[in-house]
């Protein structure tokens, strides 16, 4: 039924509030203007500034721990304060740090500060965004719930979209108009920043618990850290991730001298492309789909995926970052949902916890990705490092399996 998930998506797009329909603007808005910036910053600090390799290395590995594991921080101030005020808190901050790269056009400390500023604000923002945005509907019924998927998969398609265009859209003004690129991108923020003010405040209970099946939850009270941890999702996160960082880091290195920049382009665009259109289309399938099913779906096509990329020609290249893409459109979405499903938690604080979790795995996969990729290189055999990140992929399934038969044991699902 072909046309059926295209009917369904267009119905699910006509039912958004306004709220939502602003907040999915600024998931494009937000990464356009922060891809505008950062993925240059290592030429910045190191060309411009003067900053050691090593150094640069160290500034941007802590940015990205902040930005990652600060979302437990996020989603615990979104519980305290409200969802609203928190992704208020956090544009502020993300515009100061904005502001800051100004002066830090100059001065080296001055840009690293502003970069950890905007890290910090990104740790923020991002639990409190997808909790308004999935909370915001017409009340919180069963018709809401089967939105979950919908709102989710177009918020990560509209992000991926910003990261896409952003970095074509500033290449041409980075080195020879900086001033000017990041005083645009100020005042980007600071016109966001006034919208998320008007946005309505979250009517109460909206930051509290919402796990499927769920009545809304009781008054607030202070919960340990990760006290209703769903522990399944965690750990499959952090695996999704640590698995996808390595194409993620590593794709160029290895694409590059075998194709030409131009062909990277194209195949990021392409990559792109599919990751925006298909994961809204697909959304409410991945929604139905058993959760081990789409582990094996998941983490299969990305097995497929890394051994087509072992190849090394060009229609190997693309080919295995299609089957990459199609592996992140399921785990990646099927990860939140799940979750979100099995967490007595608040929205936000779940989020929180899937940044955390995205933030471990990413780090492993660098410190575990750097060596691995060298040592492939030295011996000029760069594809059998491919082919061990496949064979992990095809791994890390059965060990979720026996993870998610012993809870199902012991009646922990969380």
């Amino acid at each position: 039924m072909p046309g059926k998930p295209r009917g369904r998506l267009r119905s699910g797009l006509a039912r958004l509030t306004g709220p939502q329909r602003f907040l999915l603007a600024g998931s494009f808005l937000i990464p356009l203007g922060s891809f505008a910036v950062l993925p240059f910053m290592s030429v910045l600090l190191h060309e411009r500034l003067g900053m050691g390799l090593g150094a640069v290395g160290v500034v941007l590995a802590v940015a990205s721990l902040v930005q990652f594991s600060g979302g437990v921080v996020g989603g615990a101030i979104a519980e305290r304060i409200g969802l609203r005020r928190t992704m208020l808190l956090a544009l502020v901050i993300r515009t100061a740090g904005f502001a800051c790269f100004l002066p830090g056009l100059s001065h080296p400390a001055a840009a690293v500060f502003a970069l950890f500023l905007v890290s910090a604000g990104a740790a923020l923002y991002l639990p409190a965004n997808k909790a308004y945005l999935i909370h915001e509907t017409h009340g919180m019924d069963a018709a809401d719930e089967e939105q979950r998927p919908l709102l989710l998969s177009a918020s990560s398609s509209a992000l991926n979209a910003g990261i896409a265009l952003g970095p074509l859209a500033a290449a041409p003004f980075v080195l020879s108009a900086s001033a000017g690129l990041f005083t645009a991108v100020t005042a980007l923020f600071a016109g966001i920043t006034v919208g998320h003010a008007l946005l309505p405040r979250e009517s109460p209970g909206h930051g509290q618990a919402i796990g499927a099946g769920q009545e809304q939850a009781a008054p607030r009270r202070r919960e340990r850290a990760f006290a209703g941890l769903a522990v399944l999702p965690f750990a499959t996160t952090v695996l999704s991730l640590y698995v996808f960082m390595f194409f993620q880091h590593y794709l160029a290195l290895y694409a590059v001298p075998r194709t030409s920049t131009t062909y990277y382009g194209l195949v990021l665009a392409l990559y792109a492309l599919l990751l925006v259109v298909a994961q809204p289309l697909l959304s409410d399938w991945i929604a139905r789909l058993p959760y081990v099913r789409a582990l094996w779906l998941g983490f299969g096509a990305m097995a497929a995926g890394m051994a087509t990329l072992a190849v090394g020609n060009h229609a190997a290249i693309l080919g295995g970052s299609l089957l990459v893409c199609l592996g992140e459109i399921v785990l990646f979405l099927k990860n939140d949902l799940e979750a979100l499903a099995r967490s007595p938690r608040a929205p936000a604080v779940v989020f929180g916890r899937q940044r955390l979790a995205a933030g471990i795995g990413a780090f492993a996969s660098g410190v575990a990705g750097g060596e691995g990729y060298q040592l492939a290189e030295r011996a000029d055999s760069a594809g059998l490092f491919w082919l061990a990140v496949a064979g992990q992929c095809v791994l890390l399934p059965l060990f979720l399996r026996r993870r998610s038969r012993r809870l199902a044991v012991t009646g922990r699902g969380r």
